[in-house]
């Protein structure tokens, strides 16, 4: 008897060379991608409920012990406890303090007055700034973890800015965005800034400025659409349809059909997608499954 293979996704993927891509998981196979490009079709359907796809450790997953099912808003998509593990072995957690790979130091630029200073393993090159959502970035230095982390937290105390960045905001950002100069401009000042600190680990080797612009990667490089709503939640036989016209860390940026309270530029949180199973929907379709409104953003903020 022939036994179909289930396939869940695991969300949004990043690839410095080759764009945007949602992964697939199961059990028992090597992981899968499907390529995503700006200007072609996107349209599934989830089927079933959500469920923990367990953590990602080491260039292999480990299933959820439980086969707990995850709520559909939860931009995590693990149970309580196998997320509980992710973070115990995160490099943010300071548990592997004698890891022997390289890191870099990093000033990511989200949008004006918008920075944050953090660390990523050189051996992923750009590939975490992308999963952020970051429009440009720098490498300040690279050298050890535990003197990579030093420089991080002596870098965010001097330059007042945050260990991270809600994705609400830099949305938000993302719809006004000032010339490439100028923000080629903000970050090399911010690099200045923090290379001319005193107090950085003998063993970290400090880097020259060189600005990496995402616009172009993220689709954005023209006059920003209007965004109109938000998918942050699937639903069993919900459907998102519509023609991908960017994409910035986990969000996916649709142009949908009008209907249903739809229509125009819906972002299409990826975050959500993980721990569903996706199937291709034929022909044009609505979106069905719900759209939240994008809440007004005080000037003050910014």
């Amino acid at each position: 008897m022939l036994v179909r293979m289930t396939w869940w996704c695991t969300g949004v993927r990043w690839h410095p060379e080759g764009g945007p891509a949602l992964g697939w998981y199961a059990a028992g196979r090597e992981p899968r991608e499907s390529a995503l490009a700006y200007g072609a079709a996107l349209a599934f359907r989830a089927r079933g409920g959500r469920v923990c796809l367990g953590v990602w450790r080491g260039g292999r997953r480990t299933p959820c012990p439980a086969g707990a099912g995850v709520a559909g808003r939860g931009t995590r998509g693990q149970c309580e406890e196998c997320a509980r593990v992710d973070r115990a072995h995160s490099v943010a957690a300071d548990t592997f303090a004698d890891d022997p790979r390289p890191y870099h130091v990093y000033v990511a630029w989200f949008g004006p007055g918008v920075v944050k200073v953090g660390i990523t393993g050189v051996a992923r090159g750009g590939t975490r700034l992308l999963e952020q959502g970051a429009l440009a970035y720098s490498w300040l230095g690279r050298g050890p973890l535990m003197a990579a982390r030093r420089t991080e937290e002596l870098l965010r105390t001097a330059l007042g800015v945050p260990d991270r960045i809600p994705y609400a905001r830099k949305r938000a950002l993302r719809a006004r965005l000032p010339s490439p100069a100028e923000r080629a401009r903000e970050l090399a000042e911010l690099h200045r800034t923090a290379s001319g600190l005193g107090g950085w680990p003998d063993s970290l080797d400090r880097l020259p400025y060189a600005c990496v612009d995402h616009a172009g990667a993220f689709g954005l490089a023209g006059e920003p659409a209007e965004v109109t709503g938000v998918v942050s939640e699937l639903v069993d036989g919900g459907v998102v349809a519509g023609t991908l016209v960017g994409a910035a860390g986990p969000d996916l940026h649709l142009e949908v059909r009008r209907g249903q309270g739809s229509g125009g530029v819906v972002v299409v949180d990826g975050r959500v997608l993980s721990g569903w199973r996706l199937e291709a929907v034929e022909g044009a379709a609505e979106v069905t499954v719900p759209v939240r409104g994008i809440p007004a953003v005080q000037g003050g903020l910014f």
